[in-house]
């Protein structure tokens, strides 16, 4: 279900302080003065981020709004360190960011499965007194206590991972292109905004090879000044390694909407003009062939283009090829 769909969450997390050392003088029966013997106390709990291939959202940790470690264990006589404050593992899905929610400054990105960051340490145990020990200072009773856990807020975003990216007005027929190349099942109807969610598939390819399609929601005019769900809908179009423009054949001017599709992800990141790009001119199955070349001697946009139809699958390898060897162009 798209509202199981969560790419924004924030949190409060707190590391384990770190134990106390030791005091402790070494007390046996035929050892009167047998000196310090002390032992450090253990570090506080961190928190840690961890990639899972297997998760694609981060619902689980969306009402989880207080992330607290435990603290390290106090040393003890013996020369005994404490026990080390347990760590919290939060489990994410691969794209995920943590951010500084007072700053904003990148702390962690998770993009590979099994990937760990630890984003807040714990407190260092304190040093027992055996440390203090010197050839003129026999018996310090003394140690350090630990140091104390770390506090701050934490915004996780998920970004989508996949080899290309559906850029298209809503009600393009990204959803459909999606759902005939691939095994996806995204859901569609014929009115826009369908698609709240990003969709990911895998398509086949040649030879047991494949790539990862994602249909983003569809862009509006203003979206990443925020228009409709703008910017939530642009961060996940940044990883992807190509742009997939999908413009429908009955567009007023194929040209304008490419540039208008183009102009929005400038605004929001122009870093996005650096990835490759392509076009798939959809609902070709409306066109026959003296239309659709009078329609392309009007294409002038700079990017390799290709005529499609998701209902008749025509020219569906094509793209397929198109996208393979974009994907593997130098």
């Amino acid at each position: 279900m798209a509202s199981n769909f969560v790419d924004y969450v924030k949190f409060q997390a707190r590391s384990g302080k770190g134990g106390a050392g030791s005091a402790h003088l070494r007390r046996e029966k035929f050892v009167p003065k047998g000196g310090p013997d002390g032992g450090d106390g253990g570090r506080g709990g961190h928190i840690i981020l961890r990639g899972n291939a297997q998760l694609w959202t981060l619902l689980h940790l969306k009402y989880q709004k207080h992330v607290l470690a435990k603290n390290g264990q106090s040393g003890a006589g013996g020369k005994k360190t404490g026990a080390q404050g347990e760590d919290v593992t939060l489990e994410v899905p691969l794209g995920t960011i943590a951010r500084n929610a007072d700053t904003g400054e990148v702390v962690a990105e998770i993009i590979h499965d099994g990937q760990e960051m630890i984003i807040l340490e714990g407190g260092r145990g304190g040093l027992g007194n055996d440390h203090f020990k010197s050839p003129t200072f026999q018996t310090p009773r003394f140690a350090q206590p630990g140091e104390p856990g770390k506090e701050q807020w934490f915004i996780l975003e998920l970004k989508v991972l996949a080899d290309v990216g559906l850029i298209g007005f809503p009600n393009a027929g990204k959803s459909t292109l999606l759902s005939v190349m691939s095994a996806a099942k995204p859901e569609i109807a014929d009115y826009p905004f369908t698609t709240l969610t990003p969709n990911l598939g895998v398509v086949a390819y040649h030879d047991y090879r494949s790539f990862v399609l994602a249909d983003i929601p569809g862009l509006i005019e203003g979206a990443a000044q925020g228009k409709g769900l703008g910017t939530r809908f642009l961060r996940h179009i940044e990883r992807n390694a190509i742009l997939l423009f999908l413009i429908p054949a009955d567009s007023p001017d194929i040209n304008e909407a490419y540039h208008t599709l183009l102009h929005e992800l400038e605004e929001y990141n122009p870093e996005m003009l650096d990835k490759k790009r392509i076009m798939a001119i959809s609902k070709a199955d409306l066109l026959d062939e003296e239309l659709m070349e009078a329609v392309r001697q009007t294409i002038t946009v700079d990017i390799p283009f290709v005529f499609v139809s998701s209902v008749t699958q025509y020219h569906l390898q094509q793209l397929k090829d198109l996208i393979w060897q974009t994907l593997h162009s130098a």
